[in-house]
């Protein structure tokens, strides 16, 4: 075989390799936490837990992700990339485990390792991207966000008949996604020796950076991450209940969620497939911004139409997530910046994503209905559409 082909034969087969590294990784992202609210109910009664202990379970994750989250670079720094993303899935199956074993407190600690690991593997995935995929950035992060999305649906589906037909019931049913995270670790340990050498290269001159935390850039970015990351939260977490409020059936307004996921998933892989086509990321971040604005404000004035606003939020939204995500490297100049500004988006980030559903509950309540919640948030959305604008420019954060 010819030199020349024989390098196109293995470059291909490094990318193949190393893009079914990180769709393996993206599968774990979010199945093993979003899999909890179905059996919620379960869980409680089986171990007693208040309403405020049921909520607190369920947001421990997200506040792991905001605490553990500018963690990540430096743990990816100590150990090298690729061994920090083996040993984030390692610490997964772990809490996995733990969270499923009928030890008293142990759904505790298996929770936080799950949101520990979860928050170094959102951090990382987009390092891994940037340093890989450095001309494929929007192509392999729309990929990787609809992968992700899609198996949040299908845990968010299956958990329930699993726990119903197994005398394990919900732990069972949890437990099943160590397997995933057990796949992606069996393929991926091949992958640790062609980049044994990362922690000596994160070290050397050419790998230095400039803190996104002292950038202006860093915080459009992380700004615009935080934002979008509220639309996303506040939809999941009250629509069905909005919809109900208006008479809708709890088994419409699940479907209307479901079509909301599923057209998420595909806006993803659009999102990805056009994002590099223009000389920068402002038209789209600032379009997809306005689709989650234009929701909002349909919602309370035409609530008849619930469902057209449904199809825009699903848009905007898998849109968003897809921009912010790539944001991470087409702003940076390396992977480890890329890491960097990551952990720091992302820390800020789900911090807002936490505290947008708090606030909407409480303007709901201060109110007493939903006009308020829903039109403040629509306002939150115009301020993400012009934060797209400055974080979409065609720049990237300076040197040190």
């Amino acid at each position: 075989m010819p030199t020349a082909t024989r390098k196109a034969t293995e470059r291909s087969s490094r990318f193949g390799f190393a893009f079914i590294g990180v769709l393996l990784i993206a599968v774990n992202l979010r199945v093993s936490f979003v899999s909890v609210g179905p059996v919620l109910g379960n869980i409680s009664s089986d171990l007693q837990l208040s309403s405020a202990a049921a909520g607190l379970l369920t947001g421990l994750p997200l506040i792991a992700f905001a605490v553990f989250s500018p963690v990540a670079p430096a743990f990816a720094s100590r150990l090298g990339l690729d061994r920090a993303l083996w040993l984030s899935l390692l610490i997964l199956a772990s809490g996995i485990v733990l969270r499923s074993i009928p030890v008293s407190g142990l759904i505790w600690v298996g929770t936080a390792l799950i949101g520990l690991a979860i928050a170094f593997l959102n951090v990382l995935v987009p390092s891994l991207v940037k340093r890989d995929f450095p001309t494929r950035v929007s192509q392999i992060t729309g990929s990787y966000t609809a992968t992700q999305a899609a198996f949040a649906a299908i845990g968010a589906a299956v958990v329930v008949p699993v726990a119903q037909t197994s005398p394990a019931g919900w732990r069972l049913a949890l437990g099943i996604w160590v397997g995933l995270a057990l796949i992606a670790m069996a393929v991926l340990l091949p992958w640790l020796r062609r980049h044994a050498s990362d922690t000596v290269r994160v070290s050397k001159p050419e790998a230095t950076y400039r803190s996104p935390w002292s950038s202006a850039l860093g915080w459009q970015v992380t700004l615009f991450m935080g934002l979008q990351s509220i639309a996303f939260y506040v939809l999941m977490a009250w629509l069905p209940t909005i919809e109900q409020s208006r008479g809708v059936s709890a088994t419409t307004a699940g479907l209307h969620l479901s079509v909301f996921l599923l057209v998420s998933v595909f806006a993803s892989l659009a999102a990805g497939g056009i994002l590099h086509r223009g000389a920068d990321q402002r038209l789209m971040s600032f379009t997809s911004g306005a689709l989650t604005f234009v929701t909002f404000v349909g919602l309370p004035v035409a609530p008849d139409l619930t469902l057209l606003w449904v199809l825009l939020g699903a848009i905007g939204c898998g849109s968003l997530i897809v921009i912010a995500l790539s944001l991470f490297s087409l702003r940076t100049v390396n992977y480890p910046q890329a890491a960097a500004l990551s952990g720091m988006a992302q820390s800020v980030g789900y911090g807002l994503g936490a505290v947008g559903p708090v606030m909407f509950g409480g303007l709901r309540d201060l109110s007493g209905d939903w006009t308020l919640p829903l039109l403040v948030t629509a306002a939150i959305m115009a301020m993400l559409a012009l934060t797209g604008v400055l974080a979409g420019r065609d720049r990237v954060i300076s040197g040190p």
